[in-house]
């Protein structure tokens, strides 16, 4: 009887860690099903791309899961019941009626939902501005945006990394209109001083007007209040103040931070359900100097070889590899022609290096293609060695699938070099 493994979501960690068990598990004993509600694989690090009338390359999963032995399973996940050891899907693209629901069996579980924009319960802003954590979202804006006439304005809110990319992506694209950024902080306040100057400066080159140390209270529907100050007119506004774990796992038994993540251990492992990994945005794991992980691709991708890496020596009585994650440098793209690269610490503190200039811009686009590479070849290349699972006598399921993890060394790095930085940003 195969062991049925599911992985919920397609994003980089989801996708990463079907394919990564898929070649590191004999199919004979192994079955890996993908779930996700889209055929495609979304670059969410290109959303701010997309959303100013950028063409992006399609990737289906037809081809991106060729050769891996994942099943492609299209559908919306409705339910998880962790104890009965179930998945409820809808079918994808489901009208109006009773939906067609099918119950998925799984011996093993990963969650990979991921997140989507965060609102921060800021009233009028689930109705008015548009948030590009989505592709159905930077699709809107896009629409939206190319309905602008000449003059008319754009606010994004939120100063990080997100932020940063939104506005100078549409003020490159669309140097007609009057675009500006609304920041809780100084402008870069967590990076450098080169890096902080830098972006400035590129701001200031696109005439984008930057609102600094400003609480953004509310959205209008031609506006932005803010608190102790003036509105800000804004005929389309775009809010980037961070990301909200996907809120499926907060209708299990899974223990959750308090914003809904699961949290896990060091294998990405659910501390309360060990039939359980969840990795990406959908994981609280804990990084360099007890700090969590945030949420970014930077953190995700690692993750899902850690989760995946962790299971397949479960299974087939390996030594589970224990590697720290940590962060090398925050890559942000200024528009096409510029970019800022940030190198920081393991526990992502920026340090005084930066690369700027069109250098970095080239750099970030590296970084972009080397994430959409790594999907497509979850082993990145390395040797294919399926391995068959070991079980106990008169027992169907793995020996060391309960057993408690140990530490050893992995083979595979902490956090690759071109690691992708899209993290939550605030306002």
């Amino acid at each position: 009887m195969q062991h049925r493994i599911i992985v919920l979501g397609a994003g980089y960690a989801g996708v990463t860690a079907a394919g990564r068990l898929a070649r590191r598990l004999h199919p004979d004993e192994v079955s890996v099903t993908l779930v996700n509600t889209e055929p495609d694989f979304v670059e969410r690090v290109r959303l701010h791309q997309l959303a100013t009338g950028q063409t992006l390359r399609p990737r289906p999963f037809g081809a991106v899961l060729r050769g891996t032995g994942v099943r492609l399973r299209l559908g919306r996940v409705t339910a998880v019941d962790v104890d009965r050891k179930t998945v409820t899907v809808a079918a994808a693209g489901e009208g109006a009626g009773t939906p067609e629901r099918d119950t998925l069996e799984y011996d093993t579980l990963v969650y990979a939902l991921g997140s989507g924009w965060n609102d921060q319960g800021a009233p009028g802003a689930a109705r008015y501005a548009h948030e590009i954590a989505s592709r159905p979202g930077a699709v809107r804006l896009r629409d939206r945006l190319a309905a602008l006439r000449a003059g008319e304005s754009v606010v994004v809110v939120g100063g990080g990394l997100t932020g940063l990319e939104a506005v100078t992506e549409i003020a490159e694209a669309r140097p007609d209109l009057a675009v500006a950024l609304a920041t809780r902080g100084a402008l870069g306040d967590w990076l450098s001083g080169k890096g902080r100057g830098h972006v400035r400066k590129v701001l200031a080159g696109l005439g984008v007007t930057v609102h600094e140390n400003v609480s953004v209270s509310g959205v209008g529907p031609d506006r932005v209040t803010v608190d102790g100050g003036p509105d800000i007119p804004a005929a389309v506004t775009v809010w980037t103040t961070g990301f909200a774990a996907h809120p499926l796992a907060r209708a299990t038994a899974l223990e959750l931070s308090a914003g809904g993540q699961i949290v896990v251990d060091g294998t990405m492992r659910s501390v309360s359900h060990p039939d359980v990994y969840a990795v990406g945005d959908a994981a609280l794991a804990t990084g360099p100097g007890g700090k969590p992980l945030r949420m970014s691709c930077a953190s995700g991708t690692p993750a899902a070889w850690q989760a995946a890496d962790a299971l397949a020596a479960r299974l087939t009585g390996g030594k589970v590899p224990t590697v720290p994650i940590r962060y090398f440098n925050q890559c942000v793209s200024l528009g096409r022609a510029e970019g800022l690269i940030q190198y920081v610490t393991a526990d992502d503190r920026a340090v005084d290096t930066a690369l700027t200039g069109r250098l970095a811009a080239l750099y970030k686009e590296l970084v972009c293609k080397g994430a959409a590479w790594g999907v497509a070849h979850p082993t990145l290349g390395l040797p294919v060695r399926r391995r068959r699972l070991v079980r106990s006598a008169g027992d169907a399921s793995p020996a060391s699938q309960a057993s408690p993890a140990s530490s050893a060394t992995s083979a595979s790095p902490a956090s690759p070099a071109s690691s992708v930085e899209a993290p939550a940003s605030a306002s």
